[in-house]
């Protein structure tokens, strides 16, 4: 790792997150953990958290644009997972590949209109 940024400290966990995002994007990361983790697992827990928050907000009557934009807003992540799967899946080949791709594409129909 960089010395630059020091893992514990703010530069460095931008850096790691911004590493995360290059490699998902150029397909360097492992089909199976982007998939099952980070797609399935956290884009998942992120979503039911997200409408968790939404419904909260909806009970406390606030305003409805508000509560959209809370439910809504881990959208454009899960475009990018949704995505960064369908580019390692095309480096990777192969049926699981394929299946993979198919899941990503359902689990973002579903994220999406849940």
């Amino acid at each position: 790792m960089d010395d630059s940024h020091p893992a514990g400290t703010a530069s460095g966990k931008i850096a790691r997150l911004a590493s995360f995002f290059r490699a998902c994007w150029r397909g360097e990361m492992s089909l199976d953990r982007l998939f099952w983790r980070d797609m399935l697992l956290v884009g998942t827990a992120i979503n039911i958290a997200s409408s968790g928050v939404a419904l909260v907000l909806l009970g406390l009557k606030l305003p409805l644009w508000l509560v959209l934009t809370v439910h809504l807003l881990p959208v454009p992540y899960n475009i990018f997972l949704a995505l960064a799967v369908w580019r390692t899946a095309e480096k990777t080949g192969g049926a699981k590949a394929s299946m993979m791709m198919l899941g990503s594409a359902l689990w973002l129909i579903a994220t999406v209109i849940a």
